[in-house]
């Protein structure tokens, strides 16, 4: 891993998400990229003959300013703050959507790994407060974890990885199998059941044990669990075991992402308290 990037906004989630960022680029020894994107306000004010307002323009012009110069101060003591740190660190102020802002970002400094923050929600909550991390987690190049409190990369020993394990899951594990390398920790390899996506032991077993071996995995166990949803069975196997992160391959199709075997993808990184890694592959 050469490069993190974590979106910031300067909120208690983008600050729990900063915080493991640091704490993996020293272990890691890479470089790490603080990108804020300020959205410019389109949206004109008009009065009640049809107007345009020129004295709210002219104040959000004002806000604007203000707001500029107090990130710019506020980066600025970041990078004086981090000049030492055991990594090389950086930062980026741009204007306008965020999306578009943090998708650029990620391709210009070839991110290895994005690290964002999250509240979670569900229904329509989950439309406003999450949109701009559901864009960046269904079209990102790379790995994303979403964070929702605080978390020290020491603690993240235990990963569940839920899978279908067919031929395209193998598209994800070189990168979660250098995470699991880089914090020396334990995959749980598990196939949820359900009864609209119900396999025989038998045969889950032969295959996750096929991907064992095809993808050389070690410190590795195998699980099959059984639950009503697979959404509801990842979380629960999770809670049940005392995992510390989840991991999910993805399709980045529309709406928001799918599981191998489902479009659970949203739910679980809403509902779940535990992080969540996901990371597309490519077709």
């Amino acid at each position: 891993m050469k490069s993190i990037l974590v979106p910031y906004d300067f909120s208690e989630e983008a600050e729990n998400a900063f915080q493991l960022a640091q704490e993996l680029a020293a272990k890691a020894s890479c470089k790490l990229k603080l990108v804020h994107v300020i959205e410019i306000p389109t949206a004109q004010h008009f009065n009640t003959m049809g107007e345009i307002n020129m004295e709210d323009n002219f104040i959000d012009r004002i806000y604007m300013v203000d707001l500029v110069d107090k990130r710019k101060e506020q980066f600025k003591k970041l990078e004086e703050k981090h000049a030492v740190k055991p990594y090389q660190f950086s930062t980026n102020l741009l204007f306008g959507n965020p999306y578009a802002g943090i998708s650029s970002e990620i391709t210009e400094v070839k991110a290895d790994l994005v690290i964002m923050g999250s509240k979670g929600s569900s229904g329509l909550e989950e439309l406003l407060i999450g949109s701009n991390t559901e864009k960046v987690v269904r079209h990102s190049t790379c790995p994303v974890i979403t964070v929702k409190s605080p978390l020290k990369a020491e603690d993240l020993k235990v990963i569940v990885f839920a899978s279908d394990f067919s031929e395209d899951s193998k598209k994800v594990m070189k990168q979660l199998k250098d995470f699991q390398e880089l914090l020396e920790a334990e995959i749980r390899l598990v196939k949820i059941n359900t009864p609209n996506s119900f396999e025989k032991s038998k045969i889950s077993f032969e295959k996750i044990n096929g991907f064992v071996k095809a993808n050389k995995l070690t410190n590795v166990q195998i699980d099959i669990y059984n639950a009503d949803t697979e959404e509801e069975g990842i979380i629960e196997f999770a809670d049940e075991i005392k995992a510390d992160l989840i991991a999910m391959a993805t399709h980045g199709r529309t709406g928001f992402l799918h599981l191998l075997s489902g479009s659970i993808a949203e739910d679980v990184v809403n509902s779940a308290k535990r992080p969540v890694w996901t990371m597309k592959f490519k077709k």
